[in-house]
């Protein structure tokens, strides 16, 4: 019976603590696919002579991008959006993921 307890205090303990870690795990991929998209745009605007206020197409980001594909591999069912050069892009979540709530903006830092 104490065994049964032990385990019982154990798991208590211990799954909170996985949640909070996978959902930081997840907030730090998509803050991660958010850096790519913006080395992405830049290195576009610099071999395209491009400036501040220009928007790149999809078709011409996905070239830089991992994969050669845009959007990056969704990992909650995020939505991103590029924005023009000189605004830093965002996603937008459809769960919590840390201290970003459910249909929060997450941008990069």
């Amino acid at each position: 019976m104490i065994v049964v307890a032990i385990i019982g205090l154990l798991a208590a303990i211990a799954i909170p603590n996985f949640v909070r870690a996978r959902e930081m795990a997840q907030l730090n991929a998509i803050i991660n696919n958010l850096r790519i998209i913006e080395g992405a745009k830049d290195q576009w605007a610099l071999e395209n002579k491009k400036g501040t206020g220009n928007l790149p197409p999809d078709t011409d980001l996905a070239t830089y991008m991992k994969k050669n594909a845009y959007p990056p591999t969704s990992v909650v069912g995020e939505t991103y959006a590029m924005n023009v050069v000189g605004t830093p892009a965002t996603a937008q979540t459809p769960v919590k993921l840390g201290t970003y709530a459910a249909n929060a903006t997450v941008s990069l830092p």
